[in-house]
Parts: C-alpha cells; sequence; structure tokens
C-alpha cells in the first residue's frame, strides 16, 4: 500500500460496471487508497451514492464521466473530472449520449442475428439486470455475457475479439461526438478534460489533435498501457505540459478476471487532484 493514492477510473452498475458505487468506494478502501474516481459512461447517475458512501468510509470520490466520442472511424473515450455534476443541463446533454449508445446496441444486434446467432435486447437488458443494474446505459459488456451463456463464446475476451470489439464481426459504431466536442462540453459543465486510454487506439496524431485542441490531461497509467506506453505518454504530457492521471478502468469481475483491472490497479497520488480540480486550481 502506497498512502495517498487515488485510482481515477472506475465504473459502476450506472454504466456497464457490475458493482454500485458504494461497492466500488468500498473495494477502493479496502484497497488503501485514499480515493477512488467514478466515470460512468455517458452518465453521473452513481456519483450521489459514491459520495455518501465515501463521507461514511472516509474516502475521496472524484466526480467523473467517461464520454464517448468517435473520430477516424475509431471510439475515442474523453474523461471528464469535477463538472457540475448535479447541473440539471449536463445530465440532459449527457442524456442524449445515452440515446446514441441505445441505437448502437440495436445496431450491434442486428449484426449479431445477421450472422445467425440468437440474440435479442431483452435478453441483453435481463442480463444487465442480473448483473444488479436498474435502468440507465447498457452496453456491450452485456452482450458479451449473453454470449457467453449461450455458449456462442467461451469467454468475455472472445466475445469482443469475435464479435463486439472495433475488429469484430458485429461491431457497429453510428455517429457520435467528435473529442473536440466532448472537450468543449466538459469545460462549459466547469471540467477538466482528460484523454482516456490513449494506447488503446493506435492513432498517437489524433491523440495530438485533441491535446493540440484543449484537452488538459492524458490517462498515462492505465490496466492495458505497458511500460512503453506510459513512458512515451509521459513524454508526450511533458511536450505539451498536461496532466498525468492514471486509473484501472474497474468494471468488475467476471469469469474470475478483472475487466479492465482491480481498483488500485493503476494509480497516481491524490496530489494531482489539485490540477484536475478547477476550484483547487483557482486557489492555488
Amino acid at each position: 500500500m502506497v498512502i495517498g493514492q487515488v485510482d481515477l477510473h472506475s465504473h459502476t452498475t450506472a454504466s456497464d460496471g457490475l458493482q454500485q458505487p458504494r461497492d466500488n468506494v468500498r473495494m477502493a478502501k479496502e484497497a488503501g487508497l485514499a480515493g477512488i474516481a467514478i466515470t460512468d459512461h455517458d452518465t453521473v447517475d452513481g456519483i450521489r451514492e459514491a459520495v455518501e458512501a465515501g463521507e461514511e468510509l472516509g474516502v475521496i470520490v472524484i466526480p467523473g464521466v467517461e464520454i464517448s466520442t468517435a473520430a477516424n472511424g475509431s471510439d475515442i473515450h474523453i474523461l471528464g473530472y469535477y463538472t457540475d455534476w448535479q447541473s440539471e443541463a449536463w445530465q440532459i446533454k449527457l442524456g442524449s449520449l445515452l440515446q446514441t449508445r441505445d441505437r448502437r446496441n440495436l445496431m450491434i444486434i442486428e449484426k449479431l442475428q445477421g450472422l445467425g446467432i440468437s440474440i435479442n435486447l431483452d435478453e441483453v437488458v435481463e442480463e444487465a439486470r442480473k448483473q444488479g443494474k436498474e435502468g440507465g446505459s447498457i452496453g456491450r459488456p452485456h452482450m458479451a455475457s449473453v454470449l457467453v451463456a449461450k455458449g456462442v463464446v467461451h469467454s468475455m475476451q472472445e466475445a469482443f475479439d469475435l464479435y463486439l470489439g472495433s475488429d469484430g464481426a458485429a461491431y457497429a459504431n453510428p455517429p457520435r461526438l467528435h473529442p473536440f466536442e466532448a472537450v468543449d462540453w466538459i469545460r462549459e459543465a466547469g471540467g477538466t478534460s482528460v484523454i482516456a486510454h490513449p494506447g488503446l487506439y493506435g492513432d498517437d496524431a489524433l491523440v495530438e489533435e485533441i491535446i493540440r485542441y484543449g484537452a488538459q490531461g492524458i490517462e498515462v497509467y492505465h490496466s492495458d498501457h505497458g511500460s512503453e506506453e506510459e513512458m512515451r505518454y509521459n513524454r508526450l504530457a511533458e511536450k505539451y505540459r498536461l496532466i498525468v492521471t492514471g486509473g484501472s478502468d474497474f468494471h468488475g469481475q467476471r469469469e474470475g478476471e478483472f475487466f479492465h483491472g482491480p481498483i488500485g490497479n493503476r494509480t497516481v497520488h491524490m496530489n494531482v487532484l489539485e490540477q484536475l480540480d478547477p476550484a483547487r486550481r483557482r486557489n492555488r
């Protein structure tokens, strides 16, 4: 255990994670962390419960969101920290992104059906409900769970490799917000924008375009980054004077394996919160 560490990337049942928000906070406490960020996909619905748990357990809860965008034919995720998450206007904006996610789910299911795989949206929703999810965002991990349960694939990873990932036979990517727009949205909501897991995109030129446009930070430390990616993005952070963040991208445990990693798997020191929180930056 390293004192003062925070995990700045985790998901809950408010989007496609398996654990309730309060569980993420508890696990952060058990891992010896000072704090945990709740960064669900396109929603801030899990933050209030997490904040309440954090107050009970003495864990700092960093309010966040992971906005789904697309550019150059690829999914790009932009993390937003310390937005005015209780604002009705912000919640309405994010709600429009969930509608895009719903369209994408239907497109993927139609492609799976076209491949001769028996699956429908009701089954996916039921699977999400079994995992503790009530309403909100449904995502590809829920579809993958159905494919595993039906014996179509042997594992979650195989479901993504063969069907659901960017190279999969049923992959779909409807028109989405552009990363530049997500940076603008986060700024307008009073928050700080960070490029999530840049090593997963295979397009560092695009990453630099987003930085030059105005992204304020970069997720150097991530469960799917190796040492080479960490060194490369640390150099990029130095070049552009970016905030360096890190997090597990925890979604829960499936089939005995964490997706992407367990809480506390990747962390940074809590001093970074002074850079991420606009209110603290103003008072420095």
